[in-house]
């Protein structure tokens, strides 16, 4: 059974950063495509980005501009999201997600559909104050 687990939520100021991180079980000998989503209270759930281990291709949400990475360690079978210039509107639960990899075509044209991942972590808040 596929189990993720995330860390390294916390508070921080405006223009702080964080380090999300997301340690998957369970997924030995399969090939899983992970990526992160959030939902504040009150909002939908936001896809944030994806990354499709194998190559390391990652996709981002327009409204990122550049302000999160992902990346993966396949060897600790972990999903990293770095933040940086946090925000105010940026407070949120911070969701890691996961489905077993298709093939990378198919992938391509699914990019967007992380908050429907099959697998999702308990969650990991992320306050930002002004």
């Amino acid at each position: 059974q596929v189990q993720l687990v995330e860390s390294g939520g916390g508070s921080v100021q405006t223009g702080g950063s964080l380090r999300l991180s997301c340690e998957a079980s369970g997924t030995t000998g399969s090939n899983y495509c992970m990526g992160w989503f959030r939902q504040a209270p009150g909002k939908e759930r936001e896809g944030i980005a994806v990354i499709y281990p194998v190559t390391s291709s990652t996709y981002y949400e327009d409204f990122m501009q550049g302000q999160f990475t992902i990346s993966h360690d396949n060897g600790k079978k972990t999903a990293y999201l770095r933040m940086n210039s946090l925000k105010p509107d940026d407070t949120a639960m911070y969701y890691c997600a996961a489905e077993r990899c298709p093939k990378f075509s198919d992938w391509v044209r699914r990019r967007t559909g992380v908050t429907e991942y099959p697998y999702r972590g308990q969650g990991t808040q992320v306050t930002v104050s002004s």
